[in-house]
């Protein structure tokens, strides 16, 4: 394509920084100009790079590709804009508020299939999670039967409690849309789809108008079954996912994360011995630096230049894992009312 890579960043919050960061370091990106709501007026930094306090400014920029680090009820709108104002699109996760605005945003991407859309589930692309892919994947301690998974905060949001996350019309959902998307999303990607969810979705300890528990629990059709439980009242940062296989068992613990509040990043392998008698033979490895964020861009950026599909973080892919999110959403009866009569206020 030759030259760089012009990159326009929507959202300049946290993730809007990072995102421009190791954009900078790729060889083939130079983040030109970024937009926040926070910028009272138009300018520039001191290294050149333009700011304005409206999307519609931004796109004014002769870009090549978009970043989307905006609030859900936004980020449907701005994508769209995007792959209409013919750039490449990289919109963080989650895709929108419901399954209807990343139906609106895939028919804009139907029409666009120059362009490339790429969603940003960066759990994918940790090393923790990456080996034990590559393990599960290789058949070398069998089949998957079950996972368990925990992933929680304290709470939802850090300061004003009626900032965006906590209000159902923008957010569209709570601790399991914001934060718990990254497990469902690495259960898909470790067991392959479910087909039967139950759950219990709770909002009464915070009490805003978004959950701050849910609980699922999921069965694939050839018997995997996964439990899930996010949460926005666990006092300690939490990330764990157990995943127990035929002939063995993989446990995936911490996270590598800005804040670091998750804990060490590790990955232990247990061996299943015919005469362990319980405890098996184990190996931990544990991961010191986050390679995520610059491998994640530079996948987009392979996709953009060698014009190939995208292969994680596809539409498809989130629409399967915003799906899933859905379902737990509505196999709760109690939580389903609640969602369906905020989908009939928003209309």
């Amino acid at each position: 394509m030759g030259g760089n890579l012009r990159v326009g960043i929507a959202g300049y919050g946290t993730i809007g920084k990072v995102r421009h960061r190791f954009s900078n370091l790729h060889p083939k990106l130079q983040v030109v100009a970024v937009c926040d709501q926070d910028f009272t007026s138009a300018g520039s930094f001191d290294d050149g790079t333009r700011f304005y306090s409206h999307y519609e400014q931004l796109l004014t920029e002769s870009l090549d590709i978009l970043f989307v680090c905006l609030p859900n009820y936004l980020s449907p709108i701005v994508t769209v804009a995007g792959l209409e104002r013919g750039l490449h699109v990289f919109c963080e996760k989650p895709p929108g508020r419901t399954l209807d605005d990343l139906r609106t945003v895939i028919e804009c991407e139907q029409r666009h299939p120059e362009q490339r859309l790429m969603y940003g589930f960066n759990h994918r692309y940790h090393d923790s999670i990456q080996d034990a892919l590559r393990i599960i994947t290789s058949g070398e301690l069998g089949q998957v039967r079950d996972l368990r998974g925990v992933y929680g905060k304290s709470k939802i949001i850090r300061f004003d409690t009626n900032e965006w996350r906590t209000q159902r019309s923008m957010a569209g959902g709570g601790i399991l849309l914001d934060q718990g998307i990254h497990m469902v999303d690495m259960m898909r990607l470790f067991a392959g789809e479910f087909s039967d969810v139950y759950s219990f979705v709770k909002n009464d300890f915070w009490y805003h108008d978004v959950e701050d528990n849910a609980y699922a629990l999921m069965r694939t059709p050839d018997g995997k079954v996964g439990m899930l439980h996010s949460s926005a009242t666990q006092w300690r940062h939490r990330f764990q996912l157990d995943i127990t296989l035929t002939r063995g068992a993989i446990l995936l613990s911490g996270i590598l994360t800005n804040s670091r509040s998750y804990g060490a990043e590790t990955i232990t392998i247990m061996y299943a011995g015919e005469n362990d008698s319980g405890d098996p033979k184990e190996q931990m490895t544990r991961y010191n630096t986050d390679h995520s964020w610059p491998d994640e861009i530079a996948a987009f950026v392979d996709c953009i230049v060698n014009k190939t599909p995208i292969e994680n973080g596809s539409s498809a892919d989130a629409y399967k894992t915003m799906e899933l999110v859905e379902r737990i959403y509505h196999a709760d009866n109690e939580w389903s009312a609640r969602f369906m009569e905020t989908a009939a206020n928003k209309n």
